[in-house]
């Protein structure tokens, strides 16, 4: 039985049936545009007769090293013959011509990704029946030179700016800004000119055909979809589908346009339409950024008929498909078509409110809503917005250049790249990039990737630019008049003045303001009504929950304010490094007897107290664990080498001194130093991250693990007085054995007992442990009879099972095994289901074997990352606990892994 190669449009439930009837496979199958084009036949929306070529046969293609598939050509040879038939117009005829255009449609949306050829059919002689048909020969000669450039740089692989500098000539020649103002003689001329150019192209409509969908099949895998597939996590091995559809035409004069409309507002997700669209133009002109374009609300004043036809179209589209819908649209001498739709790009604040409203309209449930936006999309909330007195400060000094169209919000400062590559050569040696072009085309979109934001002086809400700006968050500025930028001369020009390459500019997304210089920026609030809506929703339908790693109180505070429910770490050795405390803490680790180190630690008590204190407070009601110091005691003294150095140099000094007083500061300094580099000689190990810290310090130094639980219990019972309510739960880190858990659980409790009953209060507090290593892990049912709680600490987790080290694996191999594919993820950024998920899941179980309520968290950097908080939950994790900045993103993918679920 011959394979089915080719679906007419109107034959999409014949595409269903051969996939099972499940309309997600049918997209993979026709690609989300031959899906949609059949889905809109059958809804009676007026789309062009076409057919779909499947991703089956663009996979064929490539795996049998660029051959069609055998019955390929013959099925749409039939397919064409009906179309035929469906319009009375034939193919190749000069007196009745059918021309077809030629587009990629792969089963998600890649805009502008991949090739498209329009007008196929023409040729010297076809050319001419259609002028007489149409009766306007302008018409026809346009449309030709337009199909012979499109075939020559998308088919035959020449330049595309040998085209554009013959049509640049012809504009200049005749004083014209835009092609639509060249004559039907100029573009007879600039079509001789574009064939010779353009050697090869073929004047059989059928050959046409045939290359051109060979060449959609070849551009599944050019670079542009390559980088735009990596960057949006879309599998390699889809392949595009091909759609083949007849040709309506927008510029067939004043009652003819092409546009782009959106259901609803993709910057900001008000319900109301919005797009671009050109009158006299075809669809390529709008996307391009070519020619200016106009506002969608403006065809309300010219075409009333049209736009309320193509509103009642989006609005029943919307209804249909439950999402918010992006068309292409063209209307044909006052006859409107609908080109294609597809679920509409949007930012992120776009997403959420479009989410959140179409919930509240009945269209989806509150769970499809938190379903809708992604953990990514929370994330750009938080990026930076100019800071108000930096940006007025600008406006002073005259650094306001202008304003363009805000298509994608948030603020973006970097020094200016007018050439892709070099964006993403910049980017790669750390420095912050502003991408700036005329226009963007798709071969530039790993340099869109790269920068920090993009800024354009030509192109509309519906460009390139802000297509793809939306999609991977990008701060973006489109269309901004009297911009004049000369990427040959590395410069762009504004008025008189000059800004060349390498120069700082900042722009704002939000506003469309564009400013000279690096202006300053800060991280916003999450005070947006929806997404406090929607994170609201999610923590509905979450199970686990969602601590922060905090370790100062204005942490602790902003942590709250976006949805923490406890802290799940608090380092207690950070607030160690702080410069009035590391002398205290340097004293202490010098100390010659235990006197002298008790006397440290009195001086530290009060210090520690208060941080715990204002945790406390900041947490009133909800849990807060604290982590026994942990880090190995050489780290808060200076390097060895450093030390040498400055003994030598004190010793010169002191020969140097020219009085008594300059001989003693000089001998105490010396004396000082010589004690350091005694302290750091009898703390140096060979390997001092699996040495002497964590539950070992406990044991060796039981003093400081009863300055901190004093700290800890004295700071509760203050707060209990003053009406806060308190669950402290003190974490013993790094244990690996039952033996010395029980040990310093005991100096723990031995401590807070002696605290409490110095002052007179009951206080519940928890022991707990972080498992950090596999023999942890495995003896869990051991350590639990000491714990009440375990955290695991996944980032030593993660080191100590790979044997390999986070400091250093990325630079030396790591990278380079992610790059071979010898590895599939990285270990520190996304959990090690096989290896560290194992050891977790194993400790669960030993843990509750023993202690039943024991409560368990994890703690490392994968606490914030999406892929991650999904394993937590399969594991039966009570909470995950990462920065404060990743809260909202955790809460909103712990929904996700319950209604995935």
């Amino acid at each position: 039985m011959t394979k089915t190669w080719v679906y007419r449009f109107q034959d999409v439930a014949e595409a269903e049936n051969a996939v099972g009837g499940d309309w997600e496979d049918v997209r993979g199958l026709l690609g989300g545009k031959g899906a949609n084009l059949g889905e809109m036949s059958r809804l009676g929306v007026p789309v062009p007769p076409g057919f779909t070529i499947t991703t089956e046969a663009c996979n064929e293609y490539i795996t049998g090293g660029g051959t069609l598939p055998a019955g390929l050509l013959d099925q749409v040879a039939a397919a064409l013959a009906a179309i035929e038939d469906q319009t009375g117009k034939r193919f190749g005829d000069p007196a009745n011509p059918l021309l077809v255009s030629c587009r990629s449609g792969a089963k998600f949306s890649m805009p502008g990704m991949m090739d498209t050829v329009l007008n196929i059919g023409l040729n010297d002689v076809v050319v001419k029946g259609l002028a007489e048909l149409s009766g306007d020969e302008r018409f026809a000669y346009d449309s030709y030179r337009r199909l012979v450039q499109m075939f020559g740089s998308v088919v035959l692989g020449y330049k595309d700016e040998l085209f554009e500098h013959v049509l640049t000539q012809y504009r200049q020649k005749r004083g014209v800004s835009t092609d639509a103002e060249l004559s039907v003689e100029d573009l007879r001329e600039i079509v001789e000119r574009f064939r010779r150019i353009a050697a090869g192209f073929p004047d059989d409509p059928k050959e046409q055909l045939r290359l051109a969908v060979e060449a959609v099949f070849r551009s599944w895998n050019g670079k542009r979809a390559i980088d735009y597939r990596n960057a949006a996590g879309i599998a390699h091995d889809l392949g595009t589908a091909v759609n083949i559809q007849v040709m309506v035409f927008g510029n067939l004069g004043e009652d003819s346009a092409t546009g782009v409309a959106m259901s609803r507002d993709g910057a900001t997700g008000e319900n109301e339409i919005e797009g671009d669209y050109l009158i006299n133009a075809q669809g390529e002109d709008v996307v391009a950024g070519i020619r200016a374009t106009k506002d969608l609300r403006i065809l309300h004043e010219e075409m009333p008929q049209t736009y309320e036809e193509l509103s009642d179209i989006s609005r029943k589209l919307e209804a249909h498909y439950r999402e918010m819908q992006d068309m292409e649209f063209t209307v044909e001498r006052g006859r409107l078509w609908i080109l294609q739709t597809r679920d509409g790009k949007r930012t992120a604040q776009a997403a959420v409110r479009i989410a959140v409203d179409m919930a509240h309209e009945g269209l989806i449930t509150r769970a499809e809503a938190v379903q809708r936006v992604t953990p990514e999309q929370i994330d750009f909330f938080l990026h930076p917005q100019l800071a108000a007195e930096s940006r007025q400060e600008a406006i002073a000094e005259g650094r306001l250049l202008g304003t363009g169209l805000n298509v994608s919000p948030g603020a973006a400062v970097g020094v200016v790249a007018f050439d892709p590559d070099l964006a993403e050569r910049w980017n790669e040696d750390g420095r912050e990039v502003l991408l700036v072009r005329p226009e963007t085309k798709p071969d530039d979109v790993h340099g869109m990737i790269a920068a920090e934001g993009i800024l354009t002086s030509r192109g509309g809400r519906t460009s390139h630019a802000a297509l793809v700006a939306r999609q991977f968050g990008k701060p973006a500025v489109v269309g901004m008049e009297g911009l004049e930028i000369e990427p040959d001369n590395h410069l762009m020009r504004l008025g008189n003045l000059q800004i060349a390459e390498g120069d700082w500019v900042s722009i704002d997304g939000t506003t469309g303001e564009v400013f000279l210089g690096r202006l300053g920026t800060f991280v916003p609030d999450l005070s947006d009504e929806s997404l406090v809506r929607l994170l609201g929703w999610a923590d509905e339908f979450r199970r686990l929950g969602v601590r922060a790693n905090a370790d100062y109180p204005v942490d602790a505070q902003r942590a709250r304010e976006y949805g923490a429910q406890g802290i799940g770490l608090c380092r207690t050795e950070h607030m160690f490094f702080e410069e009035d405390r590391l002398p205290i803490v340097q004293s202490m680790i010098m100390a010659s007897t235990p006197a002298e180190r008790r006397d440290a630690l009195d001086e530290l008590l009060p210090l520690q107290r208060a941080d715990f204190l204002g945790l406390f407070e900041a947490m009133d009601g909800l849990p807060v664990i604290i982590r026994l110091m942990d880090p190995p005691l050489h780290e808060f003294l200076p390097a060895w080498e450093k030390l040498v150095d400055e003994v030598a140099d004190r010793k010169i000094r002191l020969r140097a001194a020219d009085s008594l007083e300059t001989l003693n500061e000089s001998l105490s300094q010396l004396e000082h130093t010589e004690r350091l580099v005694a302290a750091v000689e009898r703390l140096r190990e060979a390997n001092p991250m699996l040495g002497l810290r964590g539950v070992r310090l406990s044991v060796i130094y039981p003093e400081i693990t009863r300055m901190q639980v004093r700290a800890i219990v004295e700071a509760a019972c203050d707060a209990v007085e003053a009406g806060i309510v308190v669950e402290p739960e003190i974490m013993i880190p790094l244990s690996v054995d039952a033996g010395e858990l029980a040990w310093v659980g005991d100096v723990v409790r031995g401590e807070a007992a002696t605290v409490l009953a110095e002052r007179g209060r009951e206080v519940d507090y928890k022991i707990g442990t972080m498992i950090e290593t596999p023999r942890a892990a495995i003896t869990a049912a051991a350590l639990a009879e000491t714990a009440e709680f375990f955290s695991f600490g996944t980032n030593d987790l993660t080191q100590t099972t790979f044997a390999i080290s986070r400091d250093d694996a990325e630079a030396s191999f790591l990278t380079y095994y992610l790059t071979l594919g010898v590895i599939a993820e990285n270990p520190f950024a996304t959990l090690d289901d096989a290896g560290v998920g194992t050891l977790i899941k194993m400790a669960v179980a030993g843990g509750r074997d023993t202690r039943e309520d024991l409560e368990v968290g994890i703690c490392g950097e994968h606490g914030g990352e999406p892929k991650s908080i999904a394993l937590c939950h399969q594991y039966g994790l009570d909470y995950v606990s990462c920065s404060p900045f990743r809260v909202p993103v955790a809460r909103l993918a712990a929904a996700h892994a319950a209604l995935d679920e």
